[in-house]
């Protein structure tokens, strides 16, 4: 189910289950908050979601404008994804350790190979 804010225009953010989204999209102001945040500039947030000029504007004004609200429901999405984010690693921990101590796939042992010297390099940084 859908509702769009009390205005007299359509509004372009609307309250979803998923809560606060552009409207005609799946895109929730806390997808754009993520990078906002980061201060990236409108024209990169824009063509990374694939937002109309409109779209990006309604959303960077709306964040604006509502600042404190669209914080505090940032942080609840933040929280709720770090606590699922470690749900599933409890839960796939021992399949995760299994898979490591695997072989290769057959044919791909160079492959493998350069793979394992590149996480280690990365793992040093």
């Amino acid at each position: 189910m859908t509702m769009t804010l009390v205005s007299n225009e359509p509004s372009v953010i609307i309250r979803t289950e998923r809560g606060l989204t552009i409207a005609g999209t799946r895109i929730t102001l806390y997808d754009v908050m993520d990078y906002v945040i980061a201060q990236y500039p409108p024209k990169f947030i824009r063509s990374l979601f694939d937002l109309t000029e409109d779209q990006i504007n309604a959303a960077l004004s709306y964040i604006d404008t509502h600042r404190a609200e669209v914080d505090a429901e940032y942080q609840v999405v933040l929280k709720e994804t770090e606590e699922l984010r470690q749900y599933y690693e409890e839960q796939n921990r021992d399949r995760v350790a299994r898979i490591a101590t695997l072989p290769p796939p057959p044919g791909l042992e160079a492959a493998w190979e350069k793979l394992q010297v590149s996480k280690a390099r990365h793992q040093l940084q």
